[in-house]
């Protein structure tokens, strides 16, 4: 079995508060391959803490604290903010919720992409260039040139998602962490920007982390499973097992997902009080 590319045991993220400390990640471990793992739960149970202390963009005066964080036999733990820059972008990617929006908007597109490129790398201006075409051509987008010369709001919201997947990309990292990349997307452009994450995922045999509180798409997308809960992890499981969840907090969350062919005139509402206790 191959070594898995991120490690990490115990971790925790912990902000002040007037009644004392929070902790908003408690103690959770798990280990990734060159697969799709995602990450489910309701908003606020820990996911993009999760996805930000890995990256170490926990600032002050949160604190991240773990036995393990480990990527690519790197202790990230040790690791300077100068050394640490070396390694955002151009080993580990995020694409945040609502990339469009994490866009500079006096930028050109194409300038944009090259600077996430040149950050890391330092290659002649044509090559730059084609580079950057070539990585918009293949985000799908049909007339790079002319796209490459727009601002971010000449673009649709479906477009500036490709936008950000290139950049994020161009420097071809070993893991891509998606924070809810689709979540302002109608689900047929949704379904075009997944296609995109997983066709560049396989052809450059990537890790990915994907961030959702969509147990369906997960399901869909992914190869495994975390479910977390008040910055716990409650459940794991394949992708193609989720319906045999045996967590009340899982099979909670799969009973309150609509289907077409039911006729319930009320969807369930979870119960707090099966797994509160525990």
């Amino acid at each position: 079995m191959s070594k898995p590319l991120l490690e990490i045991e115990n971790l925790r993220v912990t902000f002040p508060t007037p009644r004392g400390d929070l902790d908003v990640v408690r103690g959770i471990s798990f280990a990734l391959g060159r697969e799709r793992l995602g990450i489910v739960g309701e908003s606020g149970s820990g996911k993009s803490m999760t996805g930000r202390s890995i990256l170490k963009l926990i600032r002050a005066p949160g604190r991240v604290s773990a036995d393990r964080l480990s990527f690519d036999g790197i202790d990230l733990r040790e690791l300077s903010e100068r050394r640490m820059r070396a390694i955002r972008g151009a080993r580990i990617s995020m694409v945040m919720q609502d990339p469009k929006f994490s866009l500079n908007p006096v930028m050109t597109i194409g300038e944009q992409i090259a600077e996430a490129l040149l950050t890391h790398k330092r290659l002649p201006r044509r090559e730059v260039s084609q580079r950057v075409l070539a990585m918009l051509e293949s985000v799908r987008i049909a007339d790079p040139e002319r796209v490459a010369k727009l601002y971010p709001h000449e673009v649709s919201g479906g477009m500036g998602q490709r936008v950000m997947i290139a950049m994020m990309l161009i420097p071809e990292p070993d893991l891509l962490i998606a924070d809810e990349p689709t979540s302002a997307l109608d689900v047929s452009v949704q379904g075009q920007v997944l296609d995109i994450i997983d066709e560049q995922i396989r052809r450059k045999g990537m890790g990915l982390i994907f961030i959702s509180h969509d147990l369906n798409l997960v399901s869909s997308y992914c190869d495994r499973i975390l479910v977390m809960n008040t910055g716990e992890i409650v459940e794991e499981c394949r992708a193609g097992e989720l319906h045999n969840a045996t967590h009340p907090y899982t099979r909670g969350l799969i009973a309150s997902i609509p289907r077409l062919d039911e006729n319930r005139d009320e969807l369930p509402v979870l119960d707090r009080s099966a797994w509160a206790a525990k």
